[in-house]
């Protein structure tokens, strides 16, 4: 049955990061409509399901590509397997209408500026970070002061929940430059944290990697929302990271 390559399929993405989103995937849309033997699931069964999930559940498109990757996922492992010998059947179906989806933001480089006037130490820097190196939210966890050199820092680890693993990509690893205003807030933070010379850049009081989610809760927005800013989230930074970069001539 698809349950039986799916699960293994996405315990593999738990160094991608993305199972989470898989297994919710499968819990909420998936795992009551695939009661298929593998050996009988056609392209018409995974057209036929994407189209009852789209009639039925109020998902847009993007989720809807989402549900179709997922499955052939699980497609592409039972190959790899040798369980199924014939195509992948998920590769042809069409991903049927429906909302287009959400509209995304990235950050302007006068609302990062704006926002690290207001936002209070730690968390200006952890702001700092994301805006100037791009960095996803888990890499921005496991940071560490070994890896900084003071004009570049390598990241050689992506924190999620309390799951250390490595980055989402090979380019991810690569050093990342720190230009001059992201250095003197790390030089600060620095300091304030009692020039350590190994350990997490951005950790917690008993010395876990720092939530962000819960920095954004109960620091960034309500200082944010004092200043009438709007919070989009960390990855609005990774977002507009080339264009604000740009503008700074760098």
């Amino acid at each position: 049955y698809v349950e039986e390559y799916y699960l293994p399929y996405v315990a593999e993405q738990k160094r991608l990061s993305t199972y989470k989103g898989y297994t919710h995937m499968w819990a909420r849309h998936l795992k009551h409509r695939s009661m298929i033997p593998l050996r009988d699931f056609r392209t018409v069964e995974g057209e036929n399901m994407l189209r009852a999930i789209a009639q039925t559940e109020n998902l847009n498109r993007t989720s809807l590509a989402h549900l179709k990757s997922s499955l052939s996922g699980a497609f592409r492992y039972a190959r790899r397997q040798g369980i199924l010998n014939t195509e992948n059947p998920m590769r042809d179906v069409v991903v049927p209408k429906a909302k287009p989806g959400n509209e995304t933001h990235a950050y302007s480089l006068e609302a990062i500026l704006q926002m690290l006037v207001v936002v209070p130490e730690p968390a200006a820097t952890a702001l700092a970070t994301a805006a100037f190196t791009g960095a996803r939210r888990g890499e921005i966890r496991g940071l560490l002061w070994e890896n900084y050199s003071g004009d570049q820092i390598r990241i050689t680890q992506s924190v999620f929940g309390s799951h250390a693993d490595e980055p989402k990509s090979a380019k991810s690893k690569a050093p990342v430059p720190v230009i001059a205003p992201l250095a003197k807030y790390l030089a600060h933070h620095k300091a304030a944290s009692g020039n350590p010379s190994t350990g997490l850049i951005f950790k917690s009081q008993t010395g876990t990697p720092m939530d962000l989610a819960q920095l954004a809760r109960f620091v960034i927005r309500p200082a944010l929302k004092g200043a009438g800013i709007e919070w989009h989230g960390w990855h609005a930074f990774r977002r507009g990271l080339a264009t604000n970069l740009y503008r700074l001539g760098v």
